[in-house]
């Protein structure tokens, strides 16, 4: 999985960037770059250990984010008037976008726009992605009308099934209504999948806190996600997040309870990007490693396979399933076998959340 952060200077992406990877990228002066940070965040599941202590694995391998820290430039503050063709490459690769919105007040960091306003500062960013998927859609649209001139009548019906979905979404976007908001067939977004879209893109907001707004800002998440619905909505402090890494585990605990701050702020942010991209995991164990592996909800067995290897889905058989609850009161395969929780699922099986899965296949 890949997620940009994205957000304004001085918002406190790359403060929630460190706080996330356990990073050291310089906060502050790096909002003139045009580089984004790249970094890894492991996520945490603590099933791995319990099955590592079972099957004895030499080493734990868990699921990964790969996370990048893009600077954007509203073009309040901008000659060009558009956000740069760099950061739009960055944020097109992205599965998933978090938006930071500085919720905090500091008048040692000016805010770029002058003054602390989330809505205005979300409402700018998302008027970007907007613009940015128009001018996709009006180029599309104009190579698809000539292609259409010349096309044989067998290709005419596809190319204006493909020109009919897409004049709807421009004319959807125009309206201000974004395409991850639009309602869209099963057919039609797998027509869309060879684009790009930014407004599709799931989008999770990260509304910035200050220590003294620790207390608002349960109240402020639920206000925002009512404002916002299409977006899954969390209030942390990604300074003190960030700060609290250079701490032990109970000095750590301390400080959040004189401060009042929930524990699990970056797990939770973790857990909520995964959902918001609808992705489950299953479990792989033995004496080597005992690892998870992310895939979509409703995946097949074979393709699930082929996250581990490619010649395993290609010469896919059949799957042994055990439940990872059955597979903890057991103790062993051996044992799931013996007590008969053990399940062979053949191609048409669907992966679900924290199977224990070996595959039999041959090539």
């Amino acid at each position: 999985m890949k997620a940009a952060i994205v957000g304004l200077r001085h918002c406190g992406k790359t403060t929630l960037f460190n706080a996330l990877t356990g990073g050291v990228a310089e906060v502050g002066s790096y909002s003139s770059a045009l580089k984004p940070n790249i970094g890894v965040r492991k996520v945490g599941d603590p099933r791995l250990q319990v099955l590592a202590n079972l099957t004895h694995s030499a080493r734990i391998v868990p699921a990964e984010i790969n996370l990048s820290d893009v600077n954007y430039v509203p073009r309040e503050t901008q000659e060009s008037g558009a956000i740069s063709a760099e950061v739009l490459g960055y944020l097109s690769t992205a599965d998933a976008l978090i938006q930071v919105v500085r919720c905090f007040d500091d008048p040692s960091v000016p805010h770029p726009l002058g003054s602390v306003d989330p809505l205005r500062d979300v409402a700018s960013f998302d008027l970007e992605l907007s613009f940015s998927d128009l001018g996709v859609l009006e180029r599309r649209l104009l190579r698809l009308k000539d292609k259409m001139k010349s096309a044989k009548p067998s290709e005419r019906a596809a190319q204006q099934g493909e020109l009919s979905l897409l004049e709807r979404l421009k004319g959807e976007l125009e309206r201000d209504i974004p395409i991850r908001n639009q309602s869209l067939s099963a057919e039609e977004q797998k027509m869309l999948s060879g684009y790009q879209f930014l407004t599709a893109k799931p989008m999770l907001l990260v509304a910035n806190v200050g220590e003294a707004e620790l207390a608002a800002a349960a109240e402020l998440e639920r206000d925002l996600a009512a404002r916002y619905p299409g977006f899954l909505v969390l209030a942390m402090c990604a300074k003190l997040e960030m700060e609290l890494l250079e701490l032990s585990a109970e000095e750590a605990r301390e400080y959040r309870e004189a401060l009042g701050a929930p524990a699990g702020a970056v797990q939770r942010l973790v857990s909520e990007s995964l959902r918001l991209l609808g992705l489950i995991s299953f479990l792989t164990t033995g004496p080597d490693e005992s690892r998870a592996w992310t895939v979509p909800q409703g995946t097949p067995a074979p393709q699930a396979a082929g996250k581990v290897h490619s010649d395993i889905e290609r010469g896919f058989i059949r799957a042994e399933v055990i439940t990872y609850g059955d597979f903890v009161s057991c103790g062993s395969e051996h044992e799931a076998r013996k007590r008969g929780v053990l399940r062979l699922e053949g191609k048409d099986y669907i992966v679900q959340d924290g199977d224990v899965i070996n595959f039999l296949f041959n090539v």
